[in-house]
This record gives C-alpha cells, sequence and structure tokens, in this order.
C-alpha cells in the first residue's frame, strides 16, 4: 500500500544529501559547534534573503518569540493581542512572562488575525500586537501596522509557518513575511518549509537598538562575557543545525514553488466539490503552503480522515481546541460562543500531505481516496 506522510523529509534529504553532508562534515572537522563559522554565514545568507538588517539565531521558535517579549520590556499584566486560531506557544510564551494574553478571533477565508477583533480588544494596558501568518500566509500587516501606529503598539510577526512569503503593501513595496513589524520570529523545526534536523529558530529586526538587545538576551544577559547586566536566556543555534540551514536557505523558493503546485493540484481537484471549501489566498500575499487545510462541510471529518489512514495517507487537525478553550489557558473573561470563526474551524478543518516531493502520480492518488469517501 502506498505511503503518504504529511511530509517527506527524506526524500527531501536524499536530494541534497551530498550538500548536507559536506556541511555536516565541515562542522564536524572545525569543531566549532556553539557560535561558530556556520552560524554566522547562516545569520547572513537569511539577512540577505528577507532582506532585513538583523537575524538574531536561537535555539527554536517558542525561544525566538520570548526573547523579543523580553527585549521590548514588557512588563507583569501588560497586555499582548494574538489569535486563538494558532498553534500554544504563540499564547504560552506571553503566559510564560507574566503577560496577559488577550485573545480574538479570526477571519473566515484565510483563518489569520481580524484587524478589526484586533481594535477591539485594544486597553490602556496593550503593549503589542502578535499576527500569526498562519498556514504559509501573512496577515494584512497594513491594516495592523496602521493600528499599532495608532496606538503605539509593538508588532511582533510570528511567522513560523510563512518564511518566504512575500507582502504586497499597499504602498507598492514587496516584503519578505517576518519583516514588516518592529520583530518578526521564526522555527525551523524540520517539518517547517525551511526546516533543520533538531531545534532551531531565528528572529528579525530592522532596529539596531531592538537587535543589541535581543542579541544579550539570548546569550545569559551576557554584553560582556561573565558580566551579566540583564536577565537573560540560553538560547542558541548550535553550527551544525545552522549548516544544514544554509544548504536548504538555497532551495527555499524551489520548496515554496513545489507547495504551490501541489495546493493548486489539490484546489483543482476539489474545486466542484460542495463538501470541500479550498484555502483562499488573500490578494496582498502569495501563499508558501506551510499547511494545505480544507473545510468540510456536511462531513464526519474522523470517518473521512480514518478512510485516508485506510489508503496509507496521512491527515492532520490543525487545530482542534482554540487557545480560549485550552485547560490551561481558560479565562473567565472568555466563554463558549466569543470566538465564532475560530470554533467553527476547529470542527471542520483538516489538514492533507503537502511537501516538496509530491509527484502527480501520489497527489492524484489523495485525490482520489478523498473523492471516494465523499462519494
Amino acid at each position: 500500500m502506498k505511503q503518504v506522510p504529511m511530509v517527506d523529509l527524506v526524500g527531501q534529504y536524499n536530494k541534497i544529501k551530498p550538500e548536507v553532508d559536506n556541511a555536516i562534515a565541515e562542522v564536524l572537522t572545525n569543531a566549532s559547534f556553539i557560535n561558530g563559522p556556520a552560524v554566522k554565514k547562516f545569520q547572513a545568507n537569511l539577512e540577505n534573503y528577507l532582506g532585513i538588517k538583523h537575524v538574531i539565531p536561537c535555539a527554536n521558535g517558542t525561544d525566538a518569540l520570548q526573547v523579543a517579549m523580553m527585549a521590548l520590556n514588557l512588563q507583569p499584566g501588560d497586555e499582548v493581542i494574538t489569535t486563538s486560531f494558532t498553534f500554544i506557544a504563540t499564547a504560552e510564551v506571553i503566559a510564560l512572562l507574566h503577560l496577559t494574553p488577550v485573545l480574538v478571533d479570526v477571519l473566515p477565508d484565510t483563518y489569520n488575525i481580524d484587524p478589526a477583533a484586533i481594535e477591539r480588544a485594544i486597553t490602556p494596558k496593550t503593549k503589542a500586537i502578535v499576527p500569526v501568518h498562519l498556514f504559509g500566509q501573512c496577515s494584512d500587516m497594513d491594516a495592523v501596522m496602521k493600528i499599532a501606529k495608532k496606538y503605539n503598539l509593538f508588532v511582533i510577526e510570528d511567522n513560523a509557518q510563512a518564511i518566504g512569503a512575500d507582502y504586497h503593501s499597499k504602498d507598492g513595496s514587496v516584503k519578505k513575511a517576518g519583516t514588516i513589524g518592529h520583530i518578526g520570529c521564526t522555527s525551523f523545526f524540520p517539518s517547517k518549509n525551511l526546516g533543520c534536523y533538531g531545534d532551531g529558530g531565528a528572529i528579525f529586526t530592522n532596529d539596531d537598538a531592538l537587535a543589541a538587545q535581543m542579541r544579550v538576551v539570548v546569550n545569559h544577559g551576557m554584553v560582556v562575557r561573565y558580566y551579566h547586566d540583564y536577565v537573560g536566556v540560553n538560547s542558541r543555534l548550535d553550527s551544525i543545525q545552522a549548516a544544514i540551514l544554509d544548504i536548504k536557505l538555497k532551495h527555499l523558493d524551489e520548496y515554496a514553488e513545489a507547495r504551490r503546485f501541489a495546493a493548486e493540484f489539490y484546489n483543482k481537484a476539489f474545486a466542484s466539490c460542495d463538501k470541500l471549501k479550498t484555502p483562499a489566498t488573500a490578494s496582498f500575499t502569495n501563499h508558501v503552503f506551510h499547511q494545505y487545510t480544507l473545510v468540510t462541510h456536511c462531513v464526519n471529518r474522523q470517518n473521512l480522515m480514518d478512510h485516508l489512514q485506510s489508503k496509507g495517507i496521512s491527515s492532520a487537525i490543525y487545530y482542534p481546541v482554540g487557545l480560549h478553550e485550552q485547560k490551561a489557558y481558560v479565562d473567565p473573561r472568555y466563554k463558549k460562543g466569543d470566538f465564532p470563526v475560530t470554533e467553527a474551524l476547529c470542527k471542520t478543518v483538516f489538514s492533507l500531505p503537502i511537501h516538496t516531493e509530491f509527484d502527480v502520480e501520489t497527489l492524484q492518488y489523495v485525490v482520489d481516496s478523498v473523492l471516494e469517501f465523499l462519494k
């Protein structure tokens, strides 16, 4: 039976094996495992790719968000607005720093944060907004930045799922996702569009002072060795992971095109199926399809996923529970029904495999298997 994983990291590695193996061997040979030349090279190349002044590598995407908030000197009780329809890390770091997460709903077409809901949620305690570029496309950053400017708020882009995506601003400029707000954060978890072979992350900014502060925070709050002027953390991207990422960065746009090809194949196949709603792409962004997420209508979602599993096809639900309904984040300010779009999506979305190694035959197998169940 054909096996179709959500992401084919083995197939991807085999295509770039000589490059990756040589890069790893170079790190092993020079034994510069922490903050070595490979880290500096990747940092410079990623800065050039993104068109941004500063990239600060760190240990993972969650740390990236935490370091960003620490560098902004947010204080306990300060409110940070973000979406309820996202991975837990977005709100997790807000709570860990004793800040107050303020959750808002998403738009029904792109599943990204609703700018109108952001403005309604602002109070005198609000200090920052964290838009999440969900599933591979940008939030409406023109609207977000306009709100931030109006209320003097910081913007931290959670770009863990959309690295490489382009944002087309109303002023005619084109910027990479994660480079529009005051700070951008990303994850290099293996399944991400730009993923390493372990954990990794990075923070982006054009602000020299913020960059300097974040470099201190990721290194134990240390400006001069063994002199600690700030409370910091230990969050570093190791040299082997940086070497791997530097190889994969060269292929990132190629990977995005492969994902778009697969997404377009799915879109055409399901266009006339009234039981599935295909993903929409906003007019101001392109889509790099970290996930290909469908909304089901009058379908038993679990039965459909069980059917796919019987065919060897993986599928997943991103996300089955909104943050406002997670036990760790239950808040008397929110009740069931306050987030109608999020709650509806949690009940109806599911994601099909999408990755860089698909061939047409496998895509057709997935499509046929889905449509077979929906007959």
